[in-house]
């Protein structure tokens, strides 16, 4: 790669814009690849010649052009490198291993080991191992990862503060022990900023440069996309909507740890709204919402008080941000009857109403983030390439 490492700039620019087209397009010819650039067709071809020899261009087949003639069309070798994606939470830590073109080929789920620190990364690392192994996959195949993690990730000292659930993560270099562990570099972020980057990368979010991604559940966090960038704010905390003054008193300190609105509208407040009204004893949200869909009236009371105080929080988003919608995520924001709920609301704020929209990926939203992000990180690191397709369209048209 050394030839492609530290190349003139004009080369750097051309070898970036042809690997673009092919991620893109899927496959093109050499002519195409010139018409599609604006590169002269014998650019186009010594640069395919360079990536091809260099492992990361492949011959994919043969294009039919006009009376007769055909011409061989080029892919990006797809097994060339893989990226790790990693989501760690409270309860599981999930690894998933994918190609260059983001397909993922193997994936691991495990609990999160209750000592967390060191003992998450070492665990994230035999993860790591056996999804590589189980794809015929050499560990040292893969160049970049991306972990999203509950929390707020300090790029200066490498630790990830506010993380209750995860003992430790605030006392170690975590982007550093990950990187002595796996032996590459490991892109560390918030998980609900991953499940936004995820669903703007392959879920409902494609065509919106502008929104936020709302995931309530045990907790309540989001994460926010301006003209297509992820906001983090002055020290990665942008998006800490627990923390709105809202369902509660903002100076009563037993919402200092969680935020007033997290301890408002959480999994373990909504629980306690159910039986304040007099439910019957539930073990987890999703019963409620099982008895919601019953007809239980205390189920139905404790759903419309959780989405009177969300709708609250998603007008405050709005106010701030002016999103071109706003995705609910978690295994609570993504019910439907609470999704229906709020949307009923929202037309009492204003003339024009908030669009509102279930996330497309569910519970794979933060994964599918981790692996688009650390897929960009390698394309960045070696071409330059800073955006990634949808899905290739594999279209080939004539030469």
């Amino acid at each position: 790669m050394a030839d492609l490492s530290t190349p003139p700039l004009a080369r750097q620019m051309s070898v970036r814009a042809v690997v673009e087209a092919l991620m893109r397009a899927g496959s093109l010819s050499r002519a195409e690849l010139a018409r599609v650039t604006g590169l002269s067709k014998q650019t186009a071809s010594e640069v395919v010649r360079e990536l091809e020899a260099n492992g990361w261009v492949r011959e994919r087949g043969q294009t039919q052009g006009f009376v007769g003639r055909s011409a061989t069309t080029y892919e990006i070798d797809v097994s060339r490198r893989y990226v790790l994606g990693v989501d760690l939470g409270g309860t599981k830590v999930h690894v998933a291993l994918a190609d260059l073109a983001g397909a993922i080929v193997s994936e691991e789920v495990e609990a999160t080991d209750r000592r967390g620190g060191r003992h998450v990364v070492e665990q994230i690392g035999a993860l790591s191992a056996k999804a590589a192994a189980s794809a015929g996959v050499d560990h040292g195949r893969i160049h970049c990862g991306a972990m999203g993690s509950p929390g707020v990730f300090q790029p200066g000292s490498g630790r990830i503060n506010i993380a209750p659930n995860i003992p430790g993560l605030d006392e170690i270099d975590v982007a550093g022990e990950l990187r002595r562990r796996l032996g590459f570099e490991m892109v560390v972020e918030n998980d609900v900023n991953l499940a936004a980057m995820g669903e703007r990368w392959r879920g409902c979010c494609r065509e919106s440069g502008t929104f936020a991604f709302v995931a309530l559940g045990t907790g309540i966090g989001m994460g926010m996309m301006a003209d297509g960038r992820l906001v983090r704010g002055a020290r990665g905390a942008a998006g800490e909507i627990a923390y709105l003054p809202l369902g509660g008193d903002p100076f009563d300190s037993r919402g200092y740890r969680l935020g007033t609105l997290e301890t408002a509208i959480g999994g373990v407040a909504i629980l306690e709204r159910y039986r304040g009204l007099g439910g019957a004893d539930a073990h987890d949200v999703r019963a409620i919402f099982e008895r919601w869909n019953a007809g239980d009236p205390a189920a139905r009371t404790t759903v419309e008080e959780v989405a009177r105080l969300l709708a609250q929080a998603l007008m405050a988003v709005r106010a701030v941000l002016d999103p071109e919608l706003i995705v609910l995520g978690g295994s609570i924001g993504a019910r439907p009857e609470l999704v229906d709920a709020v949307r009923s609301l929202l037309p009492r704020f204003m003339p024009e109403p908030l669009r509102v929209e279930p996330s497309a990926l569910g519970s794979r939203a933060a994964i599918v983030g981790a692996v688009g992000t650390a897929l960009l990180a390698l394309y960045d690191a070696m071409f330059g390439v800073t955006d990634l397709p949808a899905e290739p369209d594999d279209a080939v048209t004539a030469a």
